[in-house]
């Protein structure tokens, strides 16, 4: 890692908010995605940075990989403003940068870059009118994931209901923990968010007792259940909100933007 940059998390009105997790097919791009709704659907103004190689976050909101002409690469590299890669999403509120895969060859390509860790954070500083930016990271912790953390205010962890589960979380925590202290004071971990619950399931109360008993109210109260709307909405290029909004899984992200909401005005107002 570099030294310390001169500046970290934009000062501004806009509240940015990294969804992470090194390990995958733990629900990060569903719930960037199906977050992201559920804020616009509240009349936030939200903008999601897909961070990551696979592009998913992209794929879910419906834009075919051909359309994604300028995207987080380009920003990251300096070849493009963020200004220039926001394009707007079929979703009233909502708009995106995309990603592809070419984001992959980044990491080697701003190895000796001056400021490389905070591209992004340099990016978002430059960018109004959204009350709320969500960071898609890539499900491990490289200098995209770390551009991501010097960027944001606050970190949103889903955690799949399973063994190891805790380990995995301890070990992104203690991640923050050094980010915050090299890169960004104001960094913290907002909240972790327990997916792929399956209430029918004992190994599923059992993870959320463990992590609720280790990190307790930083857990979020809604759990994201096991769905099969979910897992169908992306195949469709569409939030579970709008593929199925009486799903549970839809329910439950609606519920999840309302606890995120309130968390963030309890902070405003110390309580």
């Amino acid at each position: 890692m570099d030294e310390p940059s001169d500046s970290n998390a934009p000062a501004t009105a806009t509240r940015i908010l990294a969804i992470a997790n090194q390990k995958g097919g733990v629900g990060k791009t569903t719930t960037a995605i199906n977050l992201a709704t559920a804020l616009a659907a509240t009349r936030k103004t939200v903008l999601l940075v897909d961070l990551d190689p696979q592009g998913n976050a992209s794929t879910g909101l419906g834009i075919d990989r051909a359309s994604r002409e300028v995207t987080s690469y380009h920003v990251l590299i300096g070849e493009a403003t963020l200004a220039e890669a926001v394009r707007p999403s079929d979703i009233p509120g909502l708009s995106i940068v995309t990603s592809g895969v070419d984001l992959s060859g980044a990491e080697i390509e701003l190895v000796d870059a001056p400021r490389r860790e905070s591209r992004l954070g340099d990016a978002l500083a430059t960018v109004t009118g959204y009350d709320y930016v969500l960071i898609d990271c890539p499900p491990s912790l490289n200098l995209l994931t770390l551009n991501a953390l010097v960027a944001a205010h606050a970190v949103m962890v889903p955690l799949q209901c399973e063994f190891f589960a805790l380990e995995g979380v301890s070990h992104l925590v203690k991640t923050i923990e050094r980010v915050k202290q090299t890169f960004n004071p104001g960094l913290e971990l907002h909240g972790i968010v327990l997916t792929m619950f399956d209430k029918r399931n004992n190994l599923s109360d059992m993870v959320a007792a463990d992590v609720r008993g280790f990190f307790g109210d930083k857990v979020y109260k809604t759990v994201i259940p096991r769905n099969v709307r979910i897992s169908e909405a992306p195949s469709h290029g569409k939030p579970v909100l709008l593929y199925d909004v009486k799903s549970s899984g839809a329910e439950a992200y609606i519920h999840l933007a309302s606890e995120v909401l309130k968390r963030e005005r309890d902070a405003l107002t110390g309580a």
